[in-house]
C-alpha cells in the first residue's frame, strides 16, 4: 500500500469567456510549475467588470504530491 502526502495551494483564475475557462486557465497555468497534480476544488465564483464586460474570476484549491524527500 503506498502512502502519500498532499500539499494544497490556492490559486486565482479569470477569463473573459465563462468560469469553466477560468477554470482551465488556472489549471492549464499551475501544471507549468507545479509538479504531481491531482484534485482541485472551486472554493469561491465572482464576477468583475472590466471596460464594461464581464470579467469571470474563479479560486481554486489545487492538490499536488509531495515528493520524497521534499
Amino acid at each position: 500500500m503506498s502512502e502519500h502526502v498532499f500539499k494544497g495551494i490556492d490559486i486565482v483564475g479569470t477569463s473573459d469567456q465563462s468560469f469553466t475557462h477560468a477554470v482551465e486557465v488556472a489549471i492549464e497555468r499551475a501544471r507549468q510549475t507545479l509538479r504531481h497534480l491531482s484534485w482541485f476544488v472551486v472554493t469561491e465564483q465572482r464576477g468583475g467588470l472590466r471596460e464594461g464586460r464581464i470579467e469571470y474570476q474563479v479560486t481554486l484549491r489545487v492538490f499536488f504530491r509531495i515528493e520524497d524527500g521534499e
